[in-house]
Protein backbone atom coordinates (compact mmCIF):
# COMPACT_ATOMS: atom_id res chain seq x y z
CA UNK A 1 0.00 0.00 0.00
CA UNK A 2 2.90 2.51 1.01
CA UNK A 3 4.60 1.54 -2.41
CA UNK A 4 1.71 2.57 -4.49
CA UNK A 5 0.62 5.62 -2.41
CA UNK A 6 4.57 6.67 -2.92
CA UNK A 7 4.05 6.19 -6.71
CA UNK A 8 0.83 8.29 -6.30
CA UNK A 9 1.34 11.63 -4.27
CA UNK A 10 5.66 11.69 -3.79
CA UNK A 11 6.99 13.24 -7.06
CA UNK A 12 10.68 11.91 -7.46
CA UNK A 13 10.36 9.28 -4.80
CA UNK A 14 13.58 7.58 -5.18
CA UNK A 15 15.63 10.79 -5.02
CA UNK A 16 15.35 10.46 -1.13
CA UNK A 17 18.32 12.50 -0.84
CA UNK A 18 16.02 15.40 -1.42
CA UNK A 19 14.46 17.18 1.55
CA UNK A 20 10.98 18.05 0.21
CA UNK A 21 10.88 13.80 -0.68
CA UNK A 22 12.00 12.69 2.77
CA UNK A 23 9.31 15.24 4.36
CA UNK A 24 6.70 13.39 1.76
CA UNK A 25 7.47 10.01 2.73
CA UNK A 26 6.85 10.90 6.62
CA UNK A 27 4.52 12.80 5.63
CA UNK A 28 2.91 9.77 3.87
CA UNK A 29 3.32 6.99 6.54
CA UNK A 30 2.36 9.33 9.76
CA UNK A 31 -1.12 9.62 7.97
CA UNK A 32 -0.99 5.81 7.27
CA UNK A 33 -0.31 5.20 10.98
CA UNK A 34 -2.62 7.34 12.26
CA UNK A 35 -5.55 6.14 10.23
CA UNK A 36 -4.61 2.58 11.35
CA UNK A 37 -3.53 2.87 15.02
CA UNK A 38 -7.09 4.59 15.41
CA UNK A 39 -8.65 1.45 13.73
CA UNK A 40 -6.86 -1.02 16.25
CA UNK A 41 -7.34 1.36 19.31
CA UNK A 42 -11.38 1.62 18.93
CA UNK A 43 -11.78 -2.10 18.05
CA UNK A 44 -9.16 -3.21 21.19
CA UNK A 45 -10.76 -1.00 23.88
CA UNK A 46 -14.17 -1.85 22.78
CA UNK A 47 -13.62 -5.52 22.82
CA UNK A 48 -11.67 -5.28 26.05
CA UNK A 49 -13.92 -3.67 27.86
CA UNK A 50 -17.05 -6.07 26.72
CA UNK A 51 -14.96 -9.21 27.76
CA UNK A 52 -13.15 -7.83 30.76
CA UNK A 53 -9.84 -8.70 29.93
CA UNK A 54 -7.12 -5.52 30.92
CA UNK A 55 -4.66 -7.10 28.84
CA UNK A 56 -6.60 -5.65 25.58
CA UNK A 57 -7.65 -2.85 26.85
CA UNK A 58 -3.86 -1.96 27.27
CA UNK A 59 -3.29 -2.74 23.95
CA UNK A 60 -6.02 -0.64 22.66
CA UNK A 61 -4.86 2.29 24.70
CA UNK A 62 -1.04 1.71 23.16
CA UNK A 63 -2.47 2.07 19.80
CA UNK A 64 -4.56 5.51 20.89
CA UNK A 65 -0.40 6.02 21.83
CA UNK A 66 0.84 4.75 18.60
CA UNK A 67 -1.66 6.87 16.52
CA UNK A 68 -0.17 9.87 18.91
CA UNK A 69 3.16 8.57 18.08
CA UNK A 70 2.66 8.84 14.49
CA UNK A 71 1.39 12.60 14.64
CA UNK A 72 4.73 13.35 16.33
CA UNK A 73 6.47 11.86 13.25
CA UNK A 74 4.29 13.63 10.88
CA UNK A 75 5.05 17.01 12.34
CA UNK A 76 9.16 16.64 13.28
CA UNK A 77 9.24 15.34 9.33
CA UNK A 78 7.07 18.45 8.51
CA UNK A 79 9.69 21.03 10.86
CA UNK A 80 12.75 19.29 9.64
CA UNK A 81 12.17 20.29 6.01
CA UNK A 82 12.38 23.92 6.98
CA UNK A 83 15.20 25.66 5.34
CA UNK A 84 17.82 27.64 6.80
CA UNK A 85 16.80 30.99 8.91
CA UNK A 86 19.57 33.26 10.77
CA UNK A 87 18.91 31.33 14.08
CA UNK A 88 19.76 27.99 12.15
CA UNK A 89 22.33 28.32 9.38
CA UNK A 90 22.32 24.75 9.20
CA UNK A 91 18.83 23.98 8.66
CA UNK A 92 16.45 22.10 10.47
CA UNK A 93 17.08 18.50 9.95
CA UNK A 94 17.65 17.59 14.07
CA UNK A 95 13.78 17.88 14.37
CA UNK A 96 13.76 14.72 12.97
CA UNK A 97 15.72 12.89 15.77
CA UNK A 98 13.75 15.01 18.35
CA UNK A 99 10.59 13.33 17.43
CA UNK A 100 12.07 9.61 17.44
CA UNK A 101 13.06 10.53 20.95
CA UNK A 102 9.62 11.51 22.09
CA UNK A 103 8.28 8.30 20.22
CA UNK A 104 10.77 6.29 21.98
CA UNK A 105 9.43 7.95 25.99
CA UNK A 106 5.87 7.10 24.76
CA UNK A 107 6.56 3.59 23.91
CA UNK A 108 8.65 3.51 27.69
CA UNK A 109 6.05 5.49 29.10
CA UNK A 110 2.71 3.03 27.64
CA UNK A 111 5.32 -0.04 28.58
CA UNK A 112 5.24 0.98 31.96
CA UNK A 113 1.55 2.20 32.38
CA UNK A 114 0.64 -1.73 31.04
CA UNK A 115 3.13 -3.13 33.80
CA UNK A 116 0.90 -1.55 36.51
CA UNK A 117 -2.01 -2.63 35.10
CA UNK A 118 -0.73 -6.00 35.15
CA UNK A 119 0.51 -6.07 38.15
CA UNK A 120 -3.10 -5.09 39.52
CA UNK A 121 -4.82 -7.75 38.01
CA UNK A 122 -2.61 -10.30 39.16
CA UNK A 123 -3.83 -8.87 42.63
CA UNK A 124 -7.13 -8.62 42.00
CA UNK A 125 -7.63 -11.05 39.61
CA UNK A 126 -11.14 -10.79 37.30
CA UNK A 127 -13.22 -13.39 35.60
CA UNK A 128 -12.55 -12.71 31.72
CA UNK A 129 -14.93 -13.66 28.73
CA UNK A 130 -13.03 -14.07 25.72
CA UNK A 131 -14.89 -15.17 22.44
CA UNK A 132 -14.09 -15.61 18.98
CA UNK A 133 -15.10 -12.02 17.21
CA UNK A 134 -12.20 -10.83 20.55
CA UNK A 135 -9.65 -13.33 18.87
CA UNK A 136 -10.21 -12.45 14.94
CA UNK A 137 -9.95 -8.72 16.11
CA UNK A 138 -6.38 -9.93 17.89
CA UNK A 139 -5.14 -11.61 14.98
CA UNK A 140 -5.96 -8.70 12.65
CA UNK A 141 -4.03 -6.38 14.69
CA UNK A 142 -1.29 -8.64 14.98
CA UNK A 143 -0.71 -8.80 11.06
CA UNK A 144 -1.96 -5.41 10.78
CA UNK A 145 1.20 -4.11 13.17
CA UNK A 146 3.39 -6.39 11.42
CA UNK A 147 2.73 -4.61 8.47
CA UNK A 148 3.29 -1.36 9.40
CA UNK A 149 6.76 -2.34 11.21
CA UNK A 150 7.42 -3.31 7.43
CA UNK A 151 6.60 -0.50 5.77
CA UNK A 152 8.36 1.97 8.72
CA UNK A 153 11.67 -0.17 8.49
CA UNK A 154 11.74 0.32 4.38
CA UNK A 155 10.76 3.56 4.28
CA UNK A 156 13.28 4.35 7.62
CA UNK A 157 16.36 2.42 5.68
CA UNK A 158 15.00 4.10 2.07
CA UNK A 159 15.23 7.44 3.40
CA UNK A 160 18.02 7.20 6.44
CA UNK A 161 15.78 8.26 9.37
CA UNK A 162 15.99 7.68 13.29
CA UNK A 163 12.61 8.77 13.56
CA UNK A 164 10.91 6.12 11.33
CA UNK A 165 12.96 3.40 12.71
CA UNK A 166 11.72 3.96 16.25
CA UNK A 167 8.49 4.02 14.78
CA UNK A 168 9.27 0.62 12.87
CA UNK A 169 10.25 -0.84 16.61
CA UNK A 170 7.79 0.25 17.96
CA UNK A 171 5.34 -1.44 15.55
CA UNK A 172 6.95 -4.42 15.90
CA UNK A 173 6.95 -4.45 20.24
CA UNK A 174 2.98 -3.44 19.50
CA UNK A 175 3.16 -6.67 17.07
CA UNK A 176 4.62 -8.91 20.01
CA UNK A 177 2.42 -7.54 22.90
CA UNK A 178 -0.83 -8.20 20.59
CA UNK A 179 0.29 -11.86 19.76
CA UNK A 180 0.95 -12.57 23.83
CA UNK A 181 -2.29 -10.92 24.25
CA UNK A 182 -3.95 -13.26 21.83
CA UNK A 183 -2.32 -16.29 22.92
CA UNK A 184 -3.65 -15.66 26.46
CA UNK A 185 -7.42 -14.98 24.86
CA UNK A 186 -7.09 -18.65 23.34
CA UNK A 187 -5.83 -20.16 26.66
CA UNK A 188 -8.38 -18.67 28.59
CA UNK A 189 -11.37 -19.59 25.79
CA UNK A 190 -10.23 -23.18 26.09
CA UNK A 191 -9.49 -23.31 29.58
CA UNK A 192 -10.19 -21.84 32.71
CA UNK A 193 -6.27 -20.91 33.31
CA UNK A 194 -6.17 -17.16 33.28
CA UNK A 195 -2.50 -15.18 32.33
CA UNK A 196 -3.70 -12.38 31.77
CA UNK A 197 -1.64 -10.44 33.88
CA UNK A 198 1.52 -12.60 33.68
CA UNK A 199 1.28 -12.12 29.79
CA UNK A 200 0.73 -8.54 30.36
CA UNK A 201 3.70 -7.89 32.64
CA UNK A 202 5.78 -10.00 29.74
CA UNK A 203 4.67 -7.55 27.31
CA UNK A 204 5.33 -4.58 29.36
CA UNK A 205 8.94 -5.71 30.01
CA UNK A 206 9.22 -6.09 26.04
CA UNK A 207 8.06 -2.65 25.51
CA UNK A 208 10.11 -0.84 27.79
CA UNK A 209 13.16 -2.71 26.57
CA UNK A 210 12.35 -1.55 22.98
CA UNK A 211 11.95 2.12 23.79
CA UNK A 212 15.01 2.31 25.86
CA UNK A 213 17.11 0.61 22.93
CA UNK A 214 14.98 3.45 20.22
CA UNK A 215 16.51 6.05 22.97
CA UNK A 216 19.89 5.11 23.43
CA UNK A 217 20.29 4.98 19.11
CA UNK A 218 18.29 8.49 19.06
CA UNK A 219 20.24 10.24 21.90
CA UNK A 220 23.35 8.70 20.11
CA UNK A 221 22.56 10.75 16.79
CA UNK A 222 21.99 13.75 18.73
CA UNK A 223 25.29 13.82 20.32
CA UNK A 224 27.10 13.01 17.46
CA UNK A 225 28.24 9.36 16.40
CA UNK A 226 31.58 8.86 14.28
CA UNK A 227 30.39 8.59 10.18
CA UNK A 228 30.06 5.58 8.38
CA UNK A 229 33.26 3.91 7.77
CA UNK A 230 32.14 3.27 3.64
CA UNK A 231 31.43 7.16 3.47
CA UNK A 232 34.53 8.19 4.83
CA UNK A 233 36.24 5.63 2.48
CA UNK A 234 34.62 7.14 -0.29
CA UNK A 235 35.29 10.51 0.43
CA UNK A 236 38.89 9.60 0.71
CA UNK A 237 39.17 7.93 -2.29
CA UNK A 238 37.19 10.56 -4.06
CA UNK A 239 39.30 13.15 -3.40
CA UNK A 240 42.56 11.68 -3.76
CA UNK A 241 41.50 10.68 -7.44
CA UNK A 242 42.72 14.46 -8.06
CA UNK A 243 46.60 14.63 -9.71
CA UNK A 244 47.65 17.73 -7.38
CA UNK A 245 46.55 15.80 -4.02
CA UNK A 246 49.05 14.12 -2.67
CA UNK A 247 47.33 12.77 0.58
CA UNK A 248 44.49 14.01 3.12
CA UNK A 249 43.88 14.64 6.69
CA UNK A 250 41.60 15.67 9.69
CA UNK A 251 38.67 14.50 7.62
CA UNK A 252 35.42 15.70 9.62
CA UNK A 253 32.13 14.93 8.92
CA UNK A 254 29.55 16.84 10.44
CA UNK A 255 25.24 16.15 10.32
CA UNK A 256 22.54 18.44 10.91
CA UNK A 257 19.91 15.70 9.66
CA UNK A 258 20.13 13.90 6.38
CA UNK A 259 20.59 16.00 3.14
CA UNK A 260 22.48 18.45 5.63
CA UNK A 261 25.93 17.13 6.13
CA UNK A 262 28.72 19.19 6.27
CA UNK A 263 32.85 17.87 4.96
CA UNK A 264 35.80 19.52 6.01
CA UNK A 265 39.53 18.22 5.34
CA UNK A 266 43.33 18.75 5.07
CA UNK A 267 44.19 18.47 0.96
CA UNK A 268 48.29 17.84 0.93
CA UNK A 269 49.52 19.91 -2.54
CA UNK A 270 53.12 19.67 -3.21
CA UNK A 271 54.99 23.09 -1.75
CA UNK A 272 56.76 24.21 -5.20
CA UNK A 273 53.19 23.98 -7.13
CA UNK A 274 51.52 27.45 -8.37
CA UNK A 275 49.46 28.29 -5.48
CA UNK A 276 47.13 29.65 -8.12
CA UNK A 277 46.68 26.57 -9.68
CA UNK A 278 47.15 24.45 -6.57
CA UNK A 279 43.60 27.14 -5.40
CA UNK A 280 42.03 27.07 -8.12
CA UNK A 281 42.12 22.63 -7.98
CA UNK A 282 40.79 22.94 -4.16
CA UNK A 283 37.77 24.75 -5.79
CA UNK A 284 36.72 22.52 -8.08
CA UNK A 285 36.93 19.56 -5.22
CA UNK A 286 34.77 21.36 -2.96
CA UNK A 287 32.55 21.68 -5.87
CA UNK A 288 32.28 18.19 -6.88
CA UNK A 289 32.03 17.48 -3.65
CA UNK A 290 29.37 19.41 -2.73
CA UNK A 291 27.78 17.69 -6.13
CA UNK A 292 28.44 14.20 -5.72
CA UNK A 293 27.77 13.90 -1.74
CA UNK A 294 24.91 16.74 -1.42
CA UNK A 295 27.23 18.71 1.29
CA UNK A 296 28.96 22.04 1.88
CA UNK A 297 32.71 21.12 1.75
CA UNK A 298 35.84 23.33 3.30
CA UNK A 299 38.84 21.92 2.39
CA UNK A 300 42.29 22.96 3.74
CA UNK A 301 45.33 23.59 1.47
CA UNK A 302 48.45 21.90 3.27
CA UNK A 303 51.41 22.42 1.20
CA UNK A 304 54.06 19.31 1.53
CA UNK A 305 57.39 18.93 0.81
CA UNK A 306 58.36 16.17 -1.53
CA UNK A 307 61.62 16.89 -3.01
CA UNK A 308 64.00 16.88 0.80
CA UNK A 309 65.76 14.06 0.88
CA UNK A 310 66.88 14.30 4.33
CA UNK A 311 63.18 15.68 5.27
CA UNK A 312 61.53 12.62 3.38
CA UNK A 313 64.01 10.11 5.60
CA UNK A 314 63.36 11.77 8.99
CA UNK A 315 59.64 11.80 8.17
CA UNK A 316 59.45 7.93 7.43
CA UNK A 317 61.61 7.27 10.24
CA UNK A 318 59.71 9.23 12.84
CA UNK A 319 56.54 7.74 11.37
CA UNK A 320 58.14 3.86 11.79
CA UNK A 321 58.76 5.02 15.17
CA UNK A 322 55.03 6.22 16.22
CA UNK A 323 53.88 2.57 14.15
CA UNK A 324 55.91 0.93 16.42
CA UNK A 325 54.23 2.10 18.84
CA UNK A 326 50.65 1.37 17.32
CA UNK A 327 50.05 0.52 14.04
CA UNK A 328 46.71 3.00 14.17
CA UNK A 329 48.74 5.78 14.66
CA UNK A 330 49.86 7.86 12.19
CA UNK A 331 51.70 11.20 11.93
CA UNK A 332 50.90 14.23 8.83
CA UNK A 333 51.83 18.13 8.35
CA UNK A 334 55.86 16.61 8.94
CA UNK A 335 58.17 19.98 8.87
CA UNK A 336 61.69 20.59 10.03
CA UNK A 337 62.83 24.23 11.24
CA UNK A 338 66.77 24.18 10.95
CA UNK A 339 68.27 25.98 13.52
CA UNK A 340 71.87 26.80 14.30
CA UNK A 341 72.07 24.80 17.74
CA UNK A 342 69.00 22.46 16.69
CA UNK A 343 66.66 21.69 14.51
CA UNK A 344 62.79 21.55 15.51
CA UNK A 345 60.88 18.41 13.96
CA UNK A 346 57.29 19.85 14.41
CA UNK A 347 54.49 17.61 13.41
CA UNK A 348 50.93 16.03 14.16
CA UNK A 349 50.51 12.81 15.86
CA UNK A 350 47.42 11.58 15.13
CA UNK A 351 45.99 8.78 18.40
CA UNK A 352 43.24 6.35 18.80
CA UNK A 353 40.64 7.68 21.51
CA UNK A 354 41.55 4.98 23.82
CA UNK A 355 45.42 6.07 23.80
CA UNK A 356 44.48 9.49 24.49
CA UNK A 357 44.46 8.60 28.24
CA UNK A 358 48.21 7.45 27.84
CA UNK A 359 48.94 10.74 26.06
CA UNK A 360 52.19 11.97 27.79
CA UNK A 361 53.71 8.79 27.76
CA UNK A 362 53.27 8.36 24.09
CA UNK A 363 54.86 11.52 23.20
CA UNK A 364 57.47 11.11 25.10
CA UNK A 365 58.43 7.70 23.68
CA UNK A 366 58.25 9.03 19.98
CA UNK A 367 60.28 12.50 20.88
CA UNK A 368 62.90 10.37 22.78
CA UNK A 369 63.09 7.95 19.44
CA UNK A 370 63.37 10.83 17.01
CA UNK A 371 66.12 12.93 19.39
CA UNK A 372 67.96 9.66 19.06
CA UNK A 373 68.51 9.72 15.17
CA UNK A 374 70.53 13.00 16.14
CA UNK A 375 70.85 15.27 19.52
CA UNK A 376 69.74 18.56 18.17
CA UNK A 377 66.36 17.76 16.36
CA UNK A 378 63.81 18.69 18.87
CA UNK A 379 60.07 17.49 18.60
CA UNK A 380 57.23 19.98 18.16
CA UNK A 381 54.20 17.40 17.98
CA UNK A 382 50.36 18.55 18.37
CA UNK A 383 47.98 15.73 19.05
CA UNK A 384 45.22 15.01 17.31
CA UNK A 385 42.39 12.65 17.33
CA UNK A 386 40.01 10.87 14.39
CA UNK A 387 37.05 12.52 13.81
CA UNK A 388 36.46 9.87 11.22
CA UNK A 389 37.49 6.35 9.87
CA UNK A 390 37.19 3.92 7.25
CA UNK A 391 37.63 1.63 9.26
Amino acid sequence: MITLLSKIFIKNRNDTSDVKVREKYGMLCGTVGIFLNALLSVAKIITGTLTGAISIVADGVNNVTDAGSSVITLFGFRLASKPTDPKHPFGHGRIEYISGLIVAVLIIVVGAELAVSSIETLINPEKIEINIAAMIILGVSVAVKLYMAFYNYAVAKKISSAAMKATGADSISDSVSTLAVLVCAIVAYFTDLSLDGYVGLLVSVFIIFSGIKSMIEIVNLLIGTAPDPALIKEIAEFVKQYPAVRGIHDLVVHSYGVGRTMITLHAEVDAKSNIMEAHDCIDNIEHDLAEKFRCSAVIHLDPVVTDDPKLNLIRDCSQNIVKSINPEFSIHDFRMNEGPTHTNVIFDLVLTHDAIKNEKEIVKIVSDGITNLDPSYRCVINVDIPYASDK
